[in-house]
């Protein structure tokens, strides 16, 4: 028995990873972000963040701890917990997460007005269209 240890995930990269497609920042962290989008099959428990989390680890804009653009990671994570009607802090399964972000944010085509200014923007774009 015992509580299983959630996996802290910024509140954003819930969309990244309903998108995900092997593209990354490097190798290394492409590498990376598979791993961990594959151990979204298995629902773990997460722990919402607004800040670095398990995928940022290998992200080379990740200094010491922090993205290099926290303000815009930041302001993603925050539209995200509200659109979901959740919050930083909070413990859910990724299955119930997942799940909200696309009723909540890429079914209702709101993803552009949250991170439309991000760099892999048209990866998504693309991707909207099956949903």
């Amino acid at each position: 028995g015992g509580k299983k240890m959630s996996r802290k995930l910024r509140a954003h990269h819930g969309m990244c990873l309903s998108f995900f497609e092997g593209k990354g920042y490097s190798d290394e962290f492409t590498a990376h972000m598979q791993t961990i989008w594959e151990e979204m099959k298995g629902n773990p428990l997460l722990l919402l963040a607004a800040d670095a989390d398990i995928i940022c680890a290998r992200c080379p804009n990740c200094r010491e701890g922090v993205c290099v653009s926290q303000d815009k990671a930041g302001n993603y994570d925050r539209q995200v917990l509200d659109l979901c009607g959740l919050e930083e802090g909070k413990e859910v399964s990724w299955g119930e997460f997942s799940g909200l972000v696309k009723e909540r944010i890429l079914q209702t085509g709101r993803r552009k007005e949250i991170c439309g200014d991000c760099q892999w923007d048209q990866i998504c774009t693309g991707k909207e269209q099956k949903i």
